[in-house]
């Protein structure tokens, strides 16, 4: 630690206000607070000094707080200096401690080092650009509880009882004369059973809390003319897209980003499938394929007149969407209410606006945010892919086990076991801690 560069960057956001923050934090961060104040700061003591340029002059006055390694934020010694939050301040007061030995931080250097010091995991490191970015309150609460180390005592939890059944399965290979259900065999299989439960569990959390963060991203999609533009300007609240009358006015895609009920949805309105089309509208269908596959949600728009023969032209497209919505819209155009409808089914009028209501309902459940409880926190798309991984490593461990492959089985838990020490850091590749923490913001 003590070889390390002193880092200095401002840790509030750009533009004036009443207070900025300009941090240092490395082992010159006392020396030059000192010869920036003119005074020895005390531990967790707040100082009203004057900050001093090298001719003695005055850059502001304002707090200057000291946090003695290991007792700080990074685990090193930590200065925060409080001035007036004008950006030509911060910088001059910043460009003051670079002189004086310090150099620019790089983004999320600060919460680097703070895990590279043991003081956060990896998962708790992302929770904090995770709160910082939250937008509405549910995501900062579920930001909260990842930082406070909800998400990493499930993982260590696995990864404790993984180790437990690595340890039990290599020792059974050095008796391997022995039948394996003389060694414990029917322990094993329990074990690796009671872990794939939890192992679930644990991956239904996350991709809640991969949703609460990242939104869901969902494609408008259906034969042409059903009224996918009208719907999207619907959920809009604005003419986003062109509407016509005319069957294949859209020909690409269009993006809007939209908030419902504390989700996130990032919708995309596709070009109508169906048979044929010309050489543009042809083109527009292969972009509208090409997002489904990439898709959380597709929102299947159908006439509500005659839906069975829209459904035939987009089934085979939607197939590969984890989670599929049927939106019967032009509702208002039947004759009566629409009884009996499928669990999967919201009828709807893009026009009048009725049946919106229960969309948006239905939007906040598959996101999962009506299940989010005190327990809900936030992941990333890399937790739920370490997760599956772990998954399918623990699968294939079982299925080695039930054929005494002892050696292939304990390689299926050692992979399993490293895929959940990616999610906390605790078995890591450094191009991923550059990749995670080059995402956070200067002086965090």
């Amino acid at each position: 630690m003590h070889d390390r560069d002193t880092i200095a960057a401002i840790a509030t956001a750009a533009g004036a206000g009443g207070v900025g923050i300009v941090r240092l934090s490395g082992p010159q961060a006392a020396a030059i607070a000192r010869t920036l104040c003119g005074r020895l700061l005390r531990p967790r003591h707040a100082h009203h000094v004057r900050f001093a340029d090298a001719d003695g002059s005055t850059i502001d006055d304002g707090i200057a707080l000291y946090f003695a390694a290991p007792a700080s934020y990074t685990g090193e010694d930590v200065v925060e200096l409080q001035a007036h939050g004008s950006p030509a301040v911060l910088q001059w007061l910043l460009a003051r401690c670079v002189a004086l030995g310090a150099r620019h931080a790089r983004p999320g250097e600060f919460s680097e080092r703070a895990f590279l010091e043991g003081r956060l995991d990896l998962a708790q490191a992302e929770a904090v650009a995770d709160l910082i970015a939250a937008s509405d309150l549910r995501a900062a609460r579920a930001a909260r509880r990842a930082l406070d180390g909800e998400f990493s005592t499930r993982v260590d939890a696995l990864a404790d009882a993984l180790l437990n059944v690595r340890i039990h399965v290599e020792a059974t290979i050095d008796f391997s004369d022995e039948p394996i259900d003389t060694l414990g065999g029917a322990q094993l299989r329990a074990g690796l059973d009671a872990l794939a439960g939890d192992l679930h569990a644990l991956q239904g959390a996350a991709e809640r809390g991969r949703r609460l963060r990242d939104g869901l991203h969902a494609v408008i999609v259906g034969p042409p003319n059903a009224g996918k533009s009208s719907l999207l300007n619907a959920l809009a609240g604005s003419d986003r897209a062109i509407v016509t009358d005319v069957a294949g006015t859209t020909r690409d895609l269009l993006h809007e980003t939209v908030r419902i009920g504390g989700v996130e949805l990032k919708l995309v309105d596709t070009a109508g499938l169906r048979e044929g089309g010309d050489a543009i509208e042809r083109e527009g269908m292969r972009r509208a394929r090409a997002e489904l596959e990439r898709a959380d949600l597709a929102i299947v728009v159908l006439d509500a007149r005659a839906p069975a023969a829209g459904k035939a032209a987009v089934d085979a497209a939607v197939a590969c969407v984890p989670q599929r919505l049927w939106v019967h819209n032009k509702a208002d155009l039947l004759g009566a209410a629409p009884t009996g409808a499928e669990p999967d089914t919201v009828f709807v009028s893009a026009l009048t606006g009725n049946g919106l209501q229960t969309l948006h309902a239905r939007f906040t459940a598959l996101a999962g945010a009506a299940d989010a409880d005190e327990g809900a926190f936030t992941a990333r798309a890399r937790h739920v892919d370490a997760l599956r991984r772990a998954a399918e490593a623990l699968a294939d461990a079982r299925a080695q086990l039930d054929h005494e492959l002892l050696d292939l089985c304990a390689e299926s838990l050692r992979q399993a076991h490293e895929a959940l020490g990616e999610i906390t850091g605790r078995v890591r590749a450094d191009d991923l801690l550059g990749y995670i923490f080059s995402s956070f913001c200067i002086g965090k």
